[in-house]
């Protein structure tokens, strides 16, 4: 039974160290203590030296966490306009079976040949295929870098990937997509980055079509990126996580008891973090996982 929640999260691309991977915690989903004395956790050694917009995974049977991230540095290399053509094409994994101790870092390509960036992977569980689909989104050399796509890759390991494949284009700049699984449908969201606004959809399969879900509240609400959501232990409600770049915020709280209709209510004070937390991911986490990360880091 899950009790709490783990975030994990980066800071921003002020420091060496803010563009790497922050754990924080929290027993009812909105108030939140970062661990490690607020210091990263995971730190990157390899590619640029960064981590942004790190995911965590928990596999079907509970026994493994994987950790995906973007291989990206503004602090070392701040060109944006490079970060987008001429970036990594690889992302950063780390593993674990107790969220405490973890795996040497990985970097694995996954983009294609000729991908200008690789940003904010997430993975997800394919129940129908019996495997994980890792998606991020991409810019291509062969359209000069006109827009941002989502491609994804299979895996059953974390290792070894299939050949990359186009996963979502529209007319408008893609990015950012999230999935959360509810009532056997899976609610997708994402970043339009020509508008700056949230969009969110509803499909059967994570390989079939997906829909606009109508009425969705924060649909023209701009100024947000890094969608992030999850269920409220014990409760018929959702909590989306966006971040307020925008406005340099960091996250703010919008919820939901009804995932399907879309409509989100904003939870701004309640929602309670000791510093300004950027794009990553809840996950909910057992008693024993809580008291364990606890004990391992202390908090902050």
């Amino acid at each position: 039974m899950f009790e709490a929640y783990l975030f994990v999260h980066f800071l921003d691309e002020h420091t060496e160290d803010s563009e790497q991977i922050y754990f924080s915690v929290s027993e009812d989903g909105m108030r939140w203590r970062t661990l490690n004395n607020a210091r990263p956790v995971l730190k990157s050694r390899l590619g640029e030296r960064g981590v942004r917009d790190p995911h965590i995974l928990r596999t079907p049977d509970g026994e493994k966490f994987y950790m995906v991230a973007t291989d990206l540095s503004i602090y070392y290399n701040g060109d944006w306009k490079r970060a987008v053509q001429r970036g990594s094409q690889s992302i950063m994994i780390w593993e674990s079976t107790d969220l405490v101790n973890w795996s040497e870092q990985r970097m694995v390509k996954v983009a294609p040949d000729d991908a200008g960036c690789t940003w904010a992977p997430e993975s997800i569980y394919d129940k129908d295929a019996g495997d994980y689909m890792v998606f991020w989104a991409s810019t291509v050399k062969s359209d000069h870098y006109s827009k941002q796509r989502i491609y994804c890759a299979k895996t059953t390991d974390f290792k070894q990937f299939s050949s990359p494949q186009l996963y979502i284009e529209k007319e408008n700049h893609i990015i950012d997509t999230t999935f959360i699984e509810h009532d056997g449908k899976y609610y997708r969201f994402s970043k339009d980055e020509t508008h700056k606004s949230i969009i969110m959809e509803v499909g059967e399969t994570l390989m079939g079509t997906f829909a606009p879900v109508d009425g969705f509240s924060m649909l023209n609400v701009v100024g947000y990126e890094g969608p992030t959501c999850y269920k409220i232990n014990g409760q018929d409600k959702w909590c989306l996580l966006l971040d307020a770049y925008a406005a340099r915020q960091g996250y703010k709280a919008f919820v939901t008891d009804d995932l399907a209709t879309g409509h989100f209510e904003a939870a701004m004070s309640e929602f309670i973090t000791p510093f300004k937390f950027r794009h990553g991911t809840v996950m909910p986490i057992t008693r024993k996982e809580y008291n364990r990360l606890i004990e391992a880091y202390g908090v902050k």
